[in-house]
Order: structure tokens, then C-alpha cells, then sequence
């Protein structure tokens, strides 16, 4: 099982034992909008959802607290999301990046969600915390290319996606919403222009009211070709 540590803005740490991961998809809070990203996605090639939001269970070992994700291919990219983690000391906030495998989502989204990790950042905020502002908490992501400079490539806030709270109630309605459970939200829309396939990703949480940031970030490293 995967064991994760997070520093919270008191000091303290506090350690899970990953069990059930999960990745929602379609799962902006307007779901007329995400109907139209559902059509556009079809003809690209990839398959409709069968219902929205849609969630995607992957194995646990792929919750990770990284500085570097290993690649089969070029066609291979980044999220930004946010993550809840469910602890015995209570709900958490952190900032993550769903790396995604593009060339395999044309088959299943699901398949493409097992083939990359999910990076998660190694600090994090008490949900209960934040709860007052959830909505005005800016998600912004960058990639680096491979002339090195770094690019934003997704911006906006948690208001645009389905709140941790409503997660929160289908994870309880589903008996989920147990210490170990990690659910990364799903993400929005990128930037137009920018090349996704990136030598790097960075994802960063920003509350208005403190100043107060948490973020991941990693190297994508391409391995030797397959021999075979």
C-alpha cells in the first residue's frame, strides 16, 4: 500500500495509508458545459461517458509524492486537480496533477487513468479550514517545454468544478468516505495553443484570503524503447 505524508500550515504532519483512489471526471460544476466537451471529445475519437461526472477507480499504488513520472511515449500529459484525502485526523485539501496517458484514452478513459500516476503535492490544508472560500481557491497549472520555459496552461478556481462537499456526499452515500480514500476532481479547460506533452508539470493551490499556496510538481522522463 502507498503511504503518504502531509505537512499541515500548523506544523503538523499527518500520514495515510492510500486504499481506494479515484479520479472523477466531467466534472465541471456546469454540466451543460461539459456536455459540449463530452461531444467535442467524440470527435476526437474518444468515448462518451456512459454517465456525468463520471468516476474512474485506479490502483492505489499510483497516489504518489514525486519529482519525476516515467513515460512509455511522447503522448502523455498532466491535470490540474485537486485532491481530497480522507485521514483519521480528518479531510484534507491538496493540489494535484492526474498525468494521463493520451494515446490510450481514444480506447477508455479508464485505461488511460491507470496508465499514469497521480501526483500529489506533499502539503495540504484541513478541508474544514478553507470550507468558507472553497469556491474563490485559484487551481492554476504550468508545463515546461523542452526549450525550458514554463507556460500557464490552465487557470481558474475550485468554483468551476464540483465542490469537495458534494464529493464528499458521494462518498459517503457509496461508504467510501473512509480513511485511505484519495479523489482527485477532474479538471479544467486548458489554454488553448499550449503543448500539453511537456518536459514538465506544475500544479499549484492558491488561497485568496491567506496568500497561502500548496503545490506538486515533477519531470516527465521518457524510458528506452521496448525491446520485443
Amino acid at each position: 500500500m502507498t503511504r503518504l505524508s502531509f505537512e499541515l500550515p500548523d506544523g503538523e504532519t499527518v500520514q495515510v495509508t492510500v486504499r481506494t483512489l479515484l479520479n472523477a471526471g466531467y466534472a465541471g460544476r456546469s454540466q451543460e458545459e461539459v456536455a459540449a466537451h463530452v461531444a467535442e471529445l467524440a470527435e476526437l475519437g474518444v468515448p462518451a461517458p456512459s454517465v456525468t461526472p463520471s468516476l474512474y477507480p485506479v490502483a492505489p499504488y499510483l497516489a504518489m509524492q514525486t519529482e519525476e513520472v516515467p513515460v512509455q511515449h511522447g503522448r502523455t500529459s498532466g491535470e490540474a486537480e485537486w485532491a481530497l484525502v480522507v485521514t483519521e485526523a480528518g479531510v484534507l485539501l491538496t493540489a494535484a496533477c492526474d498525468h494521463t496517458d493520451r494515446a490510450l484514452e481514444v480506447h477508455g478513459v479508464a485505461w488511460s487513468k491507470q496508465a499514469g500516476p497521480d501526483v500529489l503535492a506533499r502539503q495540504a490544508w484541513r478541508l474544514d479550514a478553507v470550507a468558507d472560500r472553497i469556491d474563490r481557491i485559484a487551481l492554476t497549472g504550468w508545463v515546461t517545454g523542452a526549450d525550458g520555459r514554463e507556460q500557464l496552461i490552465q487557470q481558474g478556481t475550485l468554483g468551476e468544478l464540483l465542490s469537495p462537499r458534494y464529493w464528499l456526499e458521494r462518498l459517503r452515500a457509496d461508504g467510501l468516505a473512509e480513511p485511505g480514500t484519495v479523489l482527485l476532481s477532474g479538471t479544467i479547460p486548458m489554454k488553448p495553443g499550449v503543448d500539453q506533452f511537456a518536459a514538465a508539470w506544475r500544479v499549484e493551490l492558491a488561497d485568496p484570503d491567506t496568500g497561502a499556496r500548496v503545490s506538486c510538481g515533477y519531470t516527465v522522463r521518457r524510458l528506452p524503447a521496448p525491446v520485443g
